[in-house]
This record gives C-alpha cells, sequence and structure tokens, in this order.
C-alpha cells in the first residue's frame, strides 16, 4: 500500500469502528435495560426497537450512497455521522421505549457505510482493495468482541442512556475523523451525474453479491438468539461469554492472511466458496449439537470456525462489489449492497425470535443452514474480476 492507502485505510476503518463500537455496546444490554422503561413490559416492542435501526438504515443506504456520487463522499458521510449522533442523542433522553424506538429509527437514518465503502475504494487500487477491506472487517469484529466486554460494566455505571450518549460522542468523534484526517476524496465524483442504479440493479455479479451479503447478516444475527443460551447451557454464566468470543474473533483473523495469498495466487473464488460453506457446516454442526448436551470445547471451535468464514466474506465481498460497480455509480452498487446488509440483520433478527418460538432452537439451526447452501449454489457461478491499474 501506498501512504495515501494507509492512510486511508486506517481512517475510514476507524470510523466504522467507531460507529459500530457504538452500536455493538447497546447491543448486549439493550433487552435488559429497555425492561426498565414504561412499555417495557412488551417482548414485540423491545424487538421492534432494537430491529429498527437496521430497517431505516436499510431503505436509506441507496440514497445515501447516489448522493454520494453526485455531492461529494465526505459531505455526505459526515451529514449521516451528525444523524446518527442525534438519534442516539434522542435515545439517551428517551423515558419511555417508545422514545427508545424513536432514536433508534434516527440512529438508523445515518446510513452511511455505503459512502464510507465508496470512498474507500475510490482512494485505494484494485489490486489491495481487498487488504483495505479486510481492515474495516477486522475492525469491527475486534469492536464486538470489545463491546462483550465493556458493555455489562458500563451499563453499570452509566446506564442505558449512558451508553447512547457514549454513542454520541463515538459518531462525532468519527465526523472529525472525516474532516481532518482522511485523505482527499477524487475530483471525479465532486460533480458526476446521478448514480446510475438501474445500471447496478440489471448486474448478475451485483446481484449475486447482494444476495450473499443478506444472507450473511441473517443468518449471523439469527445466530445470536440461540448462541447464547448454548453457551449457559454449556456451563457458562452470561457475564463471561466474552471469554469465548473474544479469542474466537481475534484468533480468526489470522485466517485473513491465507484470504490475500488466495486472492494474489488467483485462488479468490475457492476462497470465497469455501468461506461459505465453512459457515454452512458451522450450522449444521450446531443443529446436531443442540440436539445433545453442547460442551464448550465443540462451541469455542464452532464459533472460531464461524468467525474464519465470517471475516474472509467481511472482506472480499465488499471490495469485489467495488471492483465490479462502474466507478460513477460505484456509491449506487454500495447503497444497494449495504441496503441488503441492513435489511438481513433485521430480517435475521425477525427470523431468529420466531424460529425459536415456533420450531426450537433446532429449527432455527437448520434454517440457517438451508440460507447457507442456497447461498453457495447461488455463488456457485461467480467469477473473479481481474485486477485493474487502480
Amino acid at each position: 500500500m501506498t501512504p495515501t492507502e494507509r492512510r486511508a485505510s486506517g481512517t475510514l476503518a476507524s470510523i466504522f469502528a467507531l460507529r459500530m463500537l457504538g452500536l455493538f455496546l447497546v447491543l448486549p444490554v439493550f433487552a435488559l435495560e429497555a425492561r426498565k422503561y414504561p412499555g417495557g413490559d412488551d417482548p414485540a416492542l423491545i424487538g421492534l426497537a432494537m430491529g429498527m435501526y437496521g430497517l431505516t438504515q436499510g431503505l436509506l443506504q441507496i440514497p445515501f450512497g447516489v448522493a454520494s456520487d453526485r455531492f461529494g463522499r465526505k459531505r455526505v458521510i459526515v451529514l449521516g455521522l451528525l444523524v446518527f449522533a442525534l438519534g442516539s442523542l434522542w435515545a439517551a433522553s428517551a423515558d419511555t421505549l417508545y422514545g427508545l424506538l424513536a432514536g433508534r429509527a434516527l440512529q438508523g437514518a445515518g446510513a452511511v457505510s455505503a459512502a464510507v465503502t465508496a470512498l474507500l475504494a475510490d482512494l485505494t487500487r484494485d489490486n489491495v482493495r481487498t487488504k483495505a477491506m479486510a481492515l474495516v472487517g477486522a475492525s469491527i469484529g475486534l469492536m464486538f468482541a470489545l463491546s462483550l466486554v465493556l458493555s455489562p460494566l458500563l451499563a453499570g455505571w452509566i446506564g442505558l442512556s449512558g451508553l447512547f450518549a457514549l454513542t454520541a460522542l463515538l459518531a462525532v468523534l468519527g465526523a472529525a475523523v472525516v474532516i481532518w484526517s482522511v485523505p482527499p476524496e477524487p475530483v471525479l465524483h465532486k460533480d458526476a451525474a446521478r448514480g446510475g442504479l438501474r445500471q447496478v440493479l440489471a448486474m448478475p455479479a451485483l446481484l449475486r453479491l447482494n444476495v450473499g451479503v443478506f444472507v450473511l447478516h441473517a443468518v449471523q444475527l439469527a445466530m445470536w438468539v440461540a448462541v447464547p443460551a448454548l453457551l449457559v447451557q454449556a456451563g457458562l454464566d452470561k457475564d463471561h461469554h466474552w471469554q469465548v468470543y473474544l479469542p474466537a474473533v481475534l484468533a480468526s483473523f489470522v485466517v485473513m492472511g491465507g484470504v490475500f495469498a488466495a486472492e494474489r495466487r488467483g485462488y479468490l473464488r475457492a476462497a470465497f466458496l469455501t468461506a461459505i460453506g465453512v459457515i454452512a457446516v458451522v450450522q449444521v454442526v450446531f443443529l446436531w449439537v443442540a440436539s445433545g448436551a453442547p460442551t464448550l470445547t465443540v462451541l469455542a471451535w464452532l464459533l472460531f470456525a464461524f468467525f474464519c468464514g465470517f471475516n474472509v466474506l467481511e472482506a472480499t465481498q465488499p471490495s469485489l462489489a467495488s471492483r465490479l460497480a462502474p466507478a460513477p455509480s460505484r456509491g449506487a452498487a454500495m447503497g444497494v449492497y449495504n441496503t441488503l446488509q441492513s435489511l438481513g440483520f433485521f430480517a435475521g433478527g425477525w427470523m431468529g425470535g420466531q424460529l425459536v418460538k415456533s420450531h426450537g432452537t433446532q429449527g432455527l439451526f437448520l434454517t440457517c443452514a438451508a440460507l447457507m447452501l442456497l447461498w453457495l449454489a447461488v455463488a456457485w457461478s461467480m467469477v473473479a474480476p481481474g485486477r485493474q491499474a487502480g
């Protein structure tokens, strides 16, 4: 990487990290803390408040991505982060569950993922883009693991409202990074025509990736409806679940080096399909484990395998999407991609709860396995794009 590429990758990964840390800090304690608010005796309303962020974000990723093609990436990112901060402050000041729901909806309206990913693609060459995207994916995975450790501690100290206030501060810090630290964006997109939304929706290669990112995040979130209960069943207290999550996430980062080597040798397609297959196998083994008495060792290895596959796909999918998309419409393409990602997040939470309620934990993992196998079939005909000069 050139110095500019390293700076762009580091600063934009830090923006994702700051924003996602704020989100992840809330999730582990939201369901428990929300019960203390008026209206908190309604589990369906609590679930809606949790998922509302993903729904509004999904609806606005495309408009934000298209706007970044026309008006410039950085100004759209700053605007989105400020909207996210405003929603966080709204949730921090809420005194009812409906107020929390409105705050979560406004948080989701700051849908900057597409614009950030498109800017990272603008500022990196084709042959180092997967590495840049992997840095973003690693930062998100690390923030997830860190939040599992910090969230219960901070919630006991400053409460849920304090966590939302901290989230607002992290978003403002992210906006400062965009303004003063991120390298200048290419002039090409400053006066570009409106993003070619119809064009990117008609590209089969991009459609395959969009199906994939929806399935990946639906399965990821649906899993977490059942995995914590399995860890408790295996004898690990809920306050100590990070002792499994954190090593699994950190160890899985080592696998990322193999992805870069595979890409250099022309085996990106094989690595991509293998990662999908690994997650499918993990779901099948979870299905078997859920039918008996799970052991902590087996669960730890399964989570390690899951994070290996997940991190590979988190790095390669946005890289492939940005490389396949026409440059003037890159924001629109990443908007569609991130919309499907957010809707997968929302659908996974809803689906996971419904499946466990109606068909038990085994029904959940059976459905997740089927979705991963369906994705593998859809992705099988993919062709990795050839490298370009920039």
